[in-house]
């Protein structure tokens, strides 16, 4: 029997993911008591600023977003800010048109073959559960991949597709949002050659030479590949990496703000656990180190680590990220 104090934090998150045995409940109830009456004060603004209907583009918006955007409202928020609400106003039936279409044995497989090993720590895409989330996550997939062709299925896409499912609720729109991610917002991360995602990991290295020299250095000395320690965070947009809340607030903001939302959580875990970082010896000890600032308190507390990821790294411009990756695109392809 578990102590009675312990019970109160419920085993299953509102999500449908188990909680892991080194939970830490007392910190998680320490933290939730207040978060939740910074989210019952946010629903109501949230709800007298959708009254109108629609969801406008506006520095009110922006500063709501950063705050966070309430469960009941996210899908239609995300929908509304990434554009997949117009691209699905515009183009009705063509979600089913695609589940219809010509098959592809090697797509279907690919995707079937990643079913299994997507959230094994969610009961809601258990087989065993009913209604199964998996067959929805196919769908979703299988309809991507017919869609978009030059990318078809890329491992990391299951992860992004089943989170958009747990919050929509909705085959069609987390397939628009889908849309709205791999083909606008995150720039070539999935194509075969992947070189957007090669690309903005040189970016994530060269504003960390810029903005925190001394793991740069560190970094160099030891001769690490960017793309060893932080592949995951762009891939899975720190999905399976950060905890739940705090990644759904991070996708508030990427959805409204676009990809450079993704260098300031990443310059901001680096610089949050700099002296920790730089005590690396070694290869391995550093991919360690890079594992273990993705866990504890700072980054549970969703609400605190939000308004650090605007204020720690400093100014980030999107014409900046949008230089950098001019640069680091082109040595990549000089490298061949």
């Amino acid at each position: 029997m578990e102590p009675a104090e312990r019970s109160r934090v419920p085993r299953i998150d509102p999500y449908g993911f188990e909680r892991p045995e080194d939970f830490d409940d007392a910190a998680y109830e320490k933290f939730f008591s207040s978060y939740l009456v910074t989210l019952t004060r946010r629903a109501i603004k949230w709800s007298r600023l959708l009254q109108g209907g629609s969801v406008p583009r506006s520095r009110t918006v922006k500063r709501y977003v950063r705050k966070g955007v309430p469960l009941e409202h996210r899908a239609r928020v995300w929908m509304a800010l990434s554009g997949a609400q117009a691209q699905m106003d515009q183009n009705p039936g063509y979600y089913h048109r695609l589940l219809q279409g010509e098959r592809n044995p090697r797509l279907e497989d690919a995707i079937r073959t990643d079913l299994n090993r997507t959230f094994p720590d969610n009961v809601k895409f258990r087989k065993t559960t009913d209604p199964c989330l998996q067959k929805t996550l196919y769908n979703v997939l299988l309809a991507y991949g017919h869609h978009n062709q030059g990318v078809g299925y890329c491992q990391g896409m299951n992860f992004i597709a089943g989170y958009l499912i747990l919050i929509t609720n909705n085959e069609e729109e987390s397939f628009w949002l889908l849309d709205a991610l791999v083909g606008r917002i995150l720039p070539d991360y999935y194509s075969p050659a992947m070189l957007g995602l090669k690309t903005d990991q040189e970016v994530l290295g060269e504003l960390v030479r810029a903005k925190l020299p001394a793991v740069g250095a560190l970094m160099e000395r030891l001769g690490v590949l960017w793309t060893l320690v932080v592949s995951r965070w762009f891939i899975c947009l720190f999905v399976d990496v950060l905890p739940v809340e705090t990644v759904l607030r991070i996708w508030d903001c990427l959805f409204n703000e676009g990809s450079k939302i993704i260098f300031r959580v990443a310059l901001t875990l680096i610089k949050q656990h700099q002296e920790f970082i730089l005590e690396a010896t070694s290869i391995p000890d550093i991919c360690d180190k890079f594992k273990q600032i993705t866990k504890g308190s700072f980054v549970m507390e969703c609400h605190t680590f939000m308004q650090k990821i605007f204020s720690e790294p400093g100014s980030l411009s999107m014409a900046t990220v949008a230089k950098l990756r001019e640069s680091c695109r082109a040595r990549l392809l000089a490298q061949g």
